[in-house]
């Protein structure tokens, strides 16, 4: 039986939301994870290069997007929970997922929060969806695959 790669589409977040915790997302982006480079030379190496080890990790910021819905300001509301250098931290878990909708890799960022709510493009002439975006940093993210 030939094994495919799986299709980006099927997906869902768990994000601690306060209308049920999975929230339906057009586009999560931002799923990286990234070892800064230390680099090394002792004085009385006698190569003229340096040694390259893994240093800090950094993880990027995760970016979602969804349609704007009427009276739904969960994203602002979670924005506006920081006060005074606290804000509200929540761990998210984004899944990936097969024909019969379970999960077959999952990603979770850990003490995540978030820094930037973006509106939607407006314009007179357009059709399109109205999206919003939300931009939450977090301090870890794992993933799991199988």
């Amino acid at each position: 039986m030939a094994e495919y790669p799986l299709p980006a589409f099927h997906y869902q977040v768990d994000w601690g939301g306060s209308k049920g915790t999975q929230v339906g997302f057009s586009e999560v982006s931002g799923l990286t994870i990234e070892h800064q480079i230390i680099e090394y030379r002792d004085g009385v190496s006698k190569e003229y290069s340096s040694v390259k080890m893994p240093g800090i990790p950094k993880y990027s910021n995760i970016t979602m997007k969804r349609g704007i819905v009427a009276k739904d300001n969960d994203f602002f509301v979670w924005l506006n929970t920081t006060k005074m250098n606290k804000p509200e931290r929540r761990d998210l878990t984004i899944s990936l997922l097969n024909e019969n909708h379970e999960p077959v890799m999952t990603w979770k960022a850990v003490n995540a929060f978030v820094v930037k709510v973006e509106g939607p493009g407006l314009k007179s002439t357009g059709n399109e969806v109205a999206i919003e975006s939300i931009e939450v940093a977090h301090e870890g993210l794992s993933i799991e695959n199988g």
